[in-house]
């Protein structure tokens, strides 16, 4: 049925109005503070199939737009009206993607045809498993990281099914908090499901019918049309997070981009291999897996923000997804920390797309952050509180158009802040200082977005402190076209004491009252010349605190003589260091950990320890990096690439099961 330009238009907006109304349920119903406060959560609505065909933008997670829910729904034998189903199992289906993750769907029928399903999922604070909040780098088998639901009806023909919910209570620290968020996606789902028979009242079941697929078409012809005004090329990037396991070694993510006419091929050969901490990403292989499409999305979206947001814009795209890596780890590997590897894997894409569009597109956000998690007593009731008191983010890259956001933006700007007075009210703990952190942001003509930072102290004992994401402590965000470098982010105990202990990227500790943390963000990449930046514009930035007075005179050359610009000594010094860097600029800025772990390991080295791996089993390949990481050590050497090949072959001589195996493999 051929649907006219104008009525299409309509019921777009009315199935984003759909998303949206589910959106605000669920926000005004949930119980627990990350949904109601943070807005860990997504609803949406799918054809038949699963493709998301509408999503919200005011409300909830921006990550999931391309979420298929088509391998889980086909896990259900049969629906009824009135069926509700639910699962969390990352590898069931690969549609939940960390034990969290609680995603629901319930079909919709009209006149007994089953027409489209609604759906949405919320991030529960705990849902069991070996530490409070149920994630952990320390952790590395998905058994640790709380119970896991394969997708089950947790509604029968309108009927509750108790048993299933009761063995979910039983396993989490928090019920009553786990049963009222799931009640509000409940009310959701209702919600979503009284705006569809809307929709088929006021345009008809056959308009609907076609229209939810022409959706899809008109989201994939404009995204199609926006890859077509790219250049055709290779892009090759590759960033790092600080360490694949508890006090390990640099986790690498690589990806190859081609952009081909109105294609691209993600290419991520050259990553990691998947490894024994829960920062693996659960993709099963499949190649438009939405945890793979979020930073194609952004870039995208940057591009022409008219862009409709449904499943149907990643149709243009293909990946290679290596078996047993990070980016695609075999059962059972854990993956509650996937949100760290998600945001590093998202300035991967950044840094490959940012080739092809240098002119168009922003240097690398902030991150390495955490999330931070509170279990504690409640001095006042005696009753156990797990609960977030805020995700530490930071701002976004500096771009061609303008300097980053502050404190919040680019492809973590959805997770909103918890107020202080509710954290205070909720947790015993007492705030003090929640805000932006000092000459954090990457130098540029657009400076990069300020990082954020909270110090907190612990009012009763055995306070148990979860710090999801904690990462970038090493290796910073990148600035581009001669921007920049952010900051590192940091995590201290008791700082400024005889006690005071640098806590790295430690992601789970306990404290006692009187214990004060101090945790900040890494700030964002700057984009383009400092010494660009217009002068009046670094004034305002040491009025405000952001740049020191030492900073501006040594990134921006702008010197102050009693509060204000010396414009003569400015020009003067400007010209002079215009000089000194003309021959020290790149394209990329990656900071100082990074430019010194790849004189080491060089893109030349780390290709031949992909080839070394892939020859190897699964199961041994961790090993066989962590053995030749710990032997070639941290120093530059020429010899290295041979050293490698050395080195490999003395571990097939003293593990002759290893040798045995490979020629299985």
């Amino acid at each position: 049925m051929a649907i006219d330009k104008v009525t299409l238009e309509i019921l777009k907006n009315h199935c984003r109005a759909a998303a949206e109304s589910m959106a605000y349920t669920l926000h005004r119903t949930a119980h627990s503070t990350f949904v109601k406060e943070t807005e860990d959560f997504t609803t949406g609505l799918t054809t038949p199939d699963g493709e998301t065909f509408a999503a919200p933008v005011e409300l909830g997670v921006t990550w999931f737009v391309g979420l298929n829910y088509k391998t889980v729904i086909e896990m259900i034998d049969e629906y009824d009206e009135g069926d509700i189903c639910m699962t969390n199992d990352p590898y069931s289906g690969h549609v939940a993607t960390h034990s969290p993750d609680m995603h629901c769907w319930k079909p919709v029928f009209h006149n007994n045809e089953l027409v489209c399903f609604v759906v949405g999922h919320i991030h529960n604070t705990d849902v069991g498993g070996a530490v409070p909040a149920s994630i952990s780098r320390t952790l590395s088998e998905i058994h640790q990281e709380g119970i896991r639901i394969p997708p089950s009806k947790v509604v029968k023909k309108g009927e509750i099914n108790q048993e299933l919910v009761d063995i979910m209570l039983a396993n989490v620290r928090m019920p009553e908090q786990n049963w009222g968020d799931l009640k509000a996606q409940f009310a959701s789902l209702n919600t979503g499901e009284r705006r569809v028979h809307e929709m088929i009242a006021k345009f008809g079941i056959d308009v609907f019918k076609a229209g939810i697929l022409d959706l899809l078409d008109y989201a994939e012809a404009q995204a199609r049309a926006i890859v077509k005004n790219l250049p055709d090329g290779e892009y090759f990037f590759a960033d790092y997070m600080d360490e694949d396991s508890e006090d390990g070694f640099p986790c690498r993510l690589a990806l190859n981009l081609v952009i081909k006419n109105d294609t691209i091929m993600l290419d991520f050969t050259g990553s990691d291999p998947q490894i024994e901490s829960s920062i693996n990403i659960p993709t099963g292989g499949q190649e438009r897996h939405a945890l793979l499409m979020v930073g194609v999305i952004y870039v995208l979206y940057a591009l022409d923000n008219k862009l409709f947001l449904n499943a149907g814009v990643c149709r243009m795209a293909n990946s290679i997804l290596p078996e047993g890596t990070v980016i695609n780890p075999h059962f059972p590997a854990a993956v509650g920390l996937r949100t760290l590897s998600v945001q590093r894997l998202m300035g991967l894409v950044f840094g490959a797309f940012v080739q092809a569009a240098p002119d168009l597109l922003p240097a690398c956000p902030a991150s390495g952050g955490p999330i931070m998690n509170v279990n504690t007593i409640d001095n006042r009731s005696g009753r156990r509180v797990v609960a977030s008191v805020g995700p530490i983010i930071g701002g976004a890259g500096g771009s061609p158009f303008g300097d980053g956001t502050e404190g919040s933006g680019a492809n973590s700007s959805f997770l909103k802040n918890t107020p202080v007075e509710i954290n205070e009210v909720e947790v015993p703990i007492k705030i003090h200082r929640y805000g932006l952190a000092p000459g954090s942001g990457g130098a540029g003509q657009h400076r990069g977005g300020t990082a954020i930072e909270m110090w907190f102290e612990a009012l009763a004992p055995n306070t148990k402190i979860t710090a999801r994401n904690m990462d970038r402590t090493r290796f910073t965000s990148w600035g581009v076209q001669g921007g920049g470098a952010g900051s590192l982010s940091y995590f201290l105990l008791n700082p400024g004491t005889d006690k005071e202990r640098d806590l790295g990227n430690l992601d789970f500790l306990t404290i006692g009252p009187g214990d004060i943390i101090h945790v900040a963000s890494g700030g964002a990449g700057g984009w383009g010349d400092p010494l660009k930046r217009n002068p009046a514009l670094v004034q305002q930035d040491v009025d405000r605190g952001f740049v020191s007075r030492e900073s501006a005179e040594q990134l921006y050359g702008v010197i102050f003589t009693d509060g204000f610009i010396d414009q003569t000594k400015t020009n003067t010094l400007r010209q002079s260091m215009l000089v000194i860097n003309s021959t020290d600029k790149s394209f990329f800025d990656y900071g100082k950990g990074r430019t010194e772990f790849e004189l080491v390991w060089t893109r030349e080295n780390y290709d031949l320890l992909t080839q070394i791996l892939a020859a190897a089993p699964v199961h041994w390949r961790f090993f066989i990096k962590h053995r030749l990481f710990a032997e070639i050590g941290n120093k530059e050497n020429t010899n290295n690439h041979e050293r490698i090949n050395i080195l490999f072959d003395e571990m097939l001589d003293e593990f002759p099961q290893l040798k045995e195996s490979m020629s299985f493999n």
